[in-house]
């Protein structure tokens, strides 16, 4: 698509000029932060008509709806959670909007919300059941809100029974045995509920993100209280649910840690105390403390640690422990001894991509279900029998799905500094020539992105283009070692290693300048904001989708104060160095021939405020001397996660349509 001569809605620039720690520091569109304010509604207004007349020119828009909706019918389904003799599972099949939880023996669904909400804008956030399967807490939001309300419910007779329980973000649920009374967190504290009472009894207060995990046996509950890398554990006896005596296990400790104790009586701690990839230790949960823990299985430095599932059934000759390791953004399944450690066999995968969600019988059984998805292969649930030896598929995707024929190939490229990183590229078969690309990436909170089914990338692969994964430093696809490289001071390294991708990308002959485009989301969303304004002439387009971008304020709205420990803060006059020398918003120079950017927020985010992409958006409008558009696409009750899969395909195709439109696919 040409570039256009187009008039951008006004956005004043006010003298708002902030002193910080002895910086000048300008910010023009602060007023932009202010969502309630008439101009930024209107504003907003303009700018997203603006967006939908460029979005009824783009020429592949409606051939991109119609190909991402076709690969989105495979669907989904769970590997199942099994309680009391029944399991649970997730399935979403090709017309449903959103996965319905369904139980079985018989199979009935519990929670479809499209039946809760016709409209699609409700959804399920969490669900536990309880030990005997007789009941469930799920948790709902509305408007993409994230704002979970938890309510319990008789899986025999499908009535709501308790509820609703408000402030319940994503809350961890531990039943105590009996099914009576429950521990969850609200309102940033650890909580016991006894249910149909309205009184609850408080455990615990940390501004920290919990984890609650409960023993088979229902008498030790784990609290896990996260700050950034590291997290503070106690474990407590439950001789008196009210009054829970909590032991220190960790605390002050520069390592993530988890504990849980086993069906045989001993502590289990799954750690990078020592271990930067992970390494799993045994313990008495009468003395939790790391100097008590004994190592059972040491740390493979080059494949992290990601699961483990126990299988201790009574028709095994002996209990084994299996375990998921991530070897350079690739899944493995290893089974060790569970009394010596010792690596005794591996379970056999479909070949390479990702493994996850691993589940076990209660009772530990000998077998185990898990995840396996690839660039091609739809997620699909298998099934390990430690009896046998042998790996069978245990659910297929609900929806049958027409392939296209691609290519995969893992590239070993030099970041800036010389280290090595790792990316994966997919492209149509044939020659390598150059094409019009996607560069992905996200780099962050030590999040690994591996191998994945995606209706996103299959539709550009098969409209002839390449599509590329970056596995960053941030992330955590090589280890915790990885994930620091990438964070606080380190951050520009994540940076430096995108900007090393694309410019091996064209070295390498798979595309150019005019024909890369760059994508991100939320951390992704600042990776983009960074490699535009710190090298714009790379790119031809870019796709910044609910992004992080003033990080000398992020941290007042949203979630922005949990992340200080990923980013750090301006605060601090040796933080705010790196964060002003790298900040996209204050990066942004007049006279600069910006490439073309969409913008993609919701209205309903409650994680990363819109006002970055407004803030961002106005700026780059202002600066750029180019003729390529700078536009601002907004979702109304949506939010930052989940949505329906329909709002899902029309996000997916505008984005693509944009990319295609500027990086030349379209023509």
């Amino acid at each position: 698509m040409q570039g256009l001569d187009i008039r951008y809605p006004e956005a004043v620039r006010t003298p708002v000029v902030d002193q910080l720690h002895g910086h000048t520091v300008a910010d023009p569109y602060r007023w932009l932060e202010d969502a309630a304010d008439p101009r930024t509604v209107a504003w907003q207004a303009a700018q997203n008509q603006l967006w939908l007349r460029h979005a009824a020119e783009l020429p592949r828009r409606s051939r991109f709806r119609s190909r991402v909706t076709e690969f989105s019918r495979a669907g989904i389904e769970t590997p199942p959670l099994w309680r009391g003799g029944r399991r649970f599972f997730l399935r979403r099949s090709a017309p449903q909007d959103h996965p319905v939880l369904y139980v079985a023996e018989p199979e009935q669904a519990l929670i479809d919300p499209v039946l809760l909400d016709p409209t699609g804008g409700t959804t399920l956030d969490a669900w536990q059941p309880s030990p005997d399967g007789r009941l469930l807490a799920f948790q709902l939001s509305r408007g993409g809100t994230e704002e979970s309300s938890l309510y319990v419910m008789d899986t025999e007779t499908g009535q709501v029974m308790d509820g609703p329980l408000d402030g319940c973000r994503y809350s961890p649920v531990a039943w105590l045995p009996g099914g009576q009374a429950f521990y969850f967190v609200r309102d940033r504290q650890v909580r016991l509920h006894r249910l149909g009472q309205a009184d609850e009894v408080p455990v615990m207060t940390d501004e920290a993100s919990y984890g609650l995990e409960l023993s088979a046996d229902g008498r030790w509950l784990t609290i896990s209280a996260a700050h950034g890398p590291s997290n503070d554990l106690w474990l407590a006896d439950l001789s008196d649910p009210e009054n829970p005596e909590l032991t220190v296990a960790q605390r002050g400790v520069d390592a993530r840690s988890g504990l849980i104790v086993g069906r045989d009586g001993r502590l289990y701690a799954v750690t990078t105390l020592g271990a930067p990839a992970g390494r799993i230790c045994v313990g008495d949960p009468n003395r939790p403390a790391p100097e008590e823990w004994r190592e059972l299985v040491p740390e493979d430095p080059g494949a992290p640690l990601s699961e483990l599932a126990v299988l201790d059934g009574p028709a095994l000759s002996r209990p084994l422990l299996v375990v998921a390791r991530t070897r350079h953004a690739l899944g493995e399944l290893a089974l060790h001894d569970l009394r010596t450690g010792k690596r005794v066999g591996d379970v056999p995968l479909p070949g390479p991509g990702s493994v996850g969600s691993l589940t076990t019988r209660p009772d530990g059984g000998h077998e185990v279900w898990f995840s396996f998805t690839g660039s091609v292969t739809p997620a699909t649930v298998h099934r390990y029998d430690a009896l046998t030896g042998e790996t069978t598929v245990w659910a297929d995707p609900p929806g049958a799905v027409d392939l296209p024929e691609v290519t995969s190939r893992q590239v070993v490229y030099r970041s800036a500094d010389g280290t090595p990183v790792r990316m994966l590229v997919i492209a149509p078969p044939g020659p390598r020539g150059p094409r019009p690309t996607i560069l992905y990436g996200y780099g962050g909170f030590g999040q690994p992105l591996t191998p994945t089914y995606s209706s996103f990338t299959l539709a550009w692969v098969e409209a002839g283009g390449v599509f590329v994964t970056s596995n960053l430093r941030g992330g955590g696809e090589e280890g915790e070692r990885w994930h620091r490289a990438g964070r606080l001071r380190n951050k520009q390294n994540t940076f430096d290693d995108f900007i090393a991708a694309a410019e091996t990308l064209i070295a390498d002959g798979w595309t150019t300048p005019d024909q890369l485009g760059i994508c991100g989301e939320s951390n992704g969303g600042l990776l983009v904001g960074a490699a535009v304004t710190q090298r714009p002439e790379l790119f031809a387009a870019a796709v910044c989708s609910a992004p992080v971008l003033d990080m000398l304020r992020y941290q007042y709205s949203g979630l922005g104060a949990s992340w200080i420990p990923e980013y750090g803060s301006s605060a601090d006059p040796d933080q705010l160095e790196y964060l002003l020398a790298y900040s996209p918003y204050h990066r942004v120079c007049e006279g600069i021939d910006y490439p073309a950017v969409l913008f993609t927020v919701f209205g309903g985010d409650t994680r990363v405020d819109p006002l970055h992409a407004r803030k961002m958006c106005a700026a780059l409008q202002h600066a750029t001397t180019g003729s390529q558009p700078i536009l601002f696409r907004r979702e109304e009750n949506t939010g930052h996660s989940t949505s329906a899969v329909s709002r899902g395909v029309e996000l997916t195709a505008d984005m693509l349509a944009f990319l295609a439109a500027h990086t030349g696919l379209s023509t």
